[in-house]
């Protein structure tokens, strides 16, 4: 009988121990409204400056310089691709499509 009760008051000692609720917890602003509203939520991001960045990403790609144009046709040429490897992009292009001739 006496083993039952100090089993008993270490059981409750235990429980006591580990499911005591500090003040601590009870001080954080999360405890008493966890969830944010979705305004709040999204206040770090901007609409207009991403659709302005997404919008200055596509005049870029529409605005290329020679160079650029000349070394993706080269890429997409396999044999040019191989040669600008060893001698460069531009002679590349100029060696498979600067001599073009039409009749």
């Amino acid at each position: 009988m006496r083993t039952l009760v100090i089993l008993t008051l270490l059981a409750v000692l235990v429980m006591a121990a580990t499911c005591y609720e500090s003040h601590e917890s009870m001080e954080s602003h999360e405890y008493y409204n966890p969830f944010i509203n979705r305004r709040r939520a999204n206040d770090f991001i901007q609409a207009d400056t991403r659709l302005e960045a997404i919008s200055r990403e596509r005049i870029r790609e529409r605005n290329k310089g020679p160079q650029e144009r000349q070394r993706e046709i080269c890429e997409d040429y396999y044999p040019c691709e191989l040669y600008a490897f060893r001698h460069g992009y531009p002679a590349a292009y100029r060696h498979y499509f600067g001599r073009r001739r039409t009749k």
